[in-house]
């Protein structure tokens, strides 16, 4: 598995974040179902997930400034 960079994250469309965030969720699921111990590939899975998530969410400068221009 290859590690997402934030960089790689912010060029994909909304969909395509939207889709591998799905696929690694299930491959988040299946490597837990093979161990009973959290190996180094399921770090790494929840790690790009939760870039994926942070980078999902609306910065406040931005939603401060779209709250701005529909006053």
């Amino acid at each position: 598995m290859a590690t997402l960079k934030a960089k790689d994250i912010r060029n994909m469309s909304k969909g395509d974040r939207e889709k591998k965030l799905k696929e690694l969720k299930m491959e988040l699921i299946k490597s837990r179902s093979g161990n009973s111990k959290t190996g180094s590939k399921t770090k790494e899975i929840k790690r790009i997930i939760a870039r994926i998530l942070t980078l999902n969410k609306p910065t406040e400068e931005n939603s401060s400034k779209e709250i701005e221009k529909n006053k």
